[in-house]
């Protein structure tokens, strides 16, 4: 009896510490986040809806805190409330519990960028695909599911993904291309073939490779099967003059999908020699809301970059 009461005690004492320590893990303390050029950004309001969900990742985390998969989940949950301070603090958790699972370093990585840290995000995307190596690819589930509700990416995919973004951000042109290419390679499904490719074309021709960006658009056409990919399937018809790009000057930087046609269309106009456009566009991205998207954060190294 008194072995039973002992372990009861302990089990409460270390929910109430998971609990303690999980509680800092929420908006009520968050850690600035700065731009490109080192301005404070607004914090981001989380929806009750998220708030709900990244209660239910926190019970079922200390339900059973040794499967690395309701570690994931906890730190996926923080980071989709905008706390990603938090969120890479749980992903680095489960680095020192399961140093092994690249998942782990996949999230941190990404969650690096967000915060602009992107050396920190290309030592870890890199690491991931190390660990990776000679191990089955598996479907990513959504945090964020589509109006399908069916995943599209892969660990592996989301891996170069990411990695090719942290490098595009750097401006590590040819290291960015191989990223993407490799997830271009992966296959899968139409929407990773858009996603990619309009990465890939992006820096072949920011590269001076105008021609070898076209050609890496051949598989892309209007009559592709889209999920969720729309904004770089419209891009990706742009690039090849299949649409006008009056059909796509109203995005701006108010939500993900918005912030990544209008960065799309700014360096379109880039490409097409019309900097001032470019830039006009670009400060517009910046000056919305959604400062965590792709689109919003590539405006930002863009406009810090004088040399462009």
């Amino acid at each position: 009896m008194k072995k039973n009461t002992k372990a009861i005690f302990l089990f409460l004492l270390f929910s109430i510490f998971s609990f303690s320590l999980l509680a800092s893990q929420d908006n009520k303390d968050l850690k600035n986040v700065y731009s490109v050029s080192g301005e404070t950004l607004p914090a981001l309001i989380p929806s009750e809806s998220s708030i709900a969900k990244l209660e239910i990742a926190r019970m079922n985390y200390l339900k059973n805190p040794s499967d690395p998969d309701t570690m994931i989940w906890l730190g996926r949950r923080i980071a989709y409330t905008g706390n990603y301070h938090a969120a890479i603090d749980m992903f680095t958790q489960g680095i020192r519990k399961f140093p092994e699972d690249a998942r782990f370093y996949r999230h941190r990585g990404h969650r690096y960028i967000s915060i602009r840290q992107f050396d920190n995000a290309i030592s870890d995307l890199e690491l991931a695909s190390e660990l990776m190596k000679n191990k089955p690819n598996q479907i990513e589930p959504d945090g964020l599911p589509n109006k399908k509700n069916i995943p599209l990416t892969t660990t592996y995919g989301n891996i170069w993904y990411h990695l090719g973004l942290a490098h595009y951000l750097k401006q590590n042109w040819i290291e960015a291309l191989a990223a993407f290419q490799n997830g271009y390679d992966l296959g899968g499904n139409d929407d990773n073939l858009v996603s990619t490719g309009h990465w890939i074309f992006m820096i072949l021709n920011l590269m001076g490779e105008p021609e070898k960006a076209n050609q890496k658009l051949r598989e892309i056409h209007a009559d592709m099967n889209i999920i969720e990919n729309m904004s770089y399937h419209q891009l990706c018809l742009l690039y090849k003059n299949d649409i006008s790009v009056d059909r796509l000057l109203s995005a701006n930087g108010d939500n993900p999908s918005s912030a990544a046609v209008a960065y799309g269309v700014a360096n379109y106009f880039y490409y097409n020699e019309d900097k001032e456009k470019s830039d006009e566009l670009l400060k517009n991205i910046i000056k919305g809301s959604s400062w965590s998207a792709f689109g919003f954060i590539a405006a930002e190294v863009d406009l810090a970059n004088e040399e462009r």
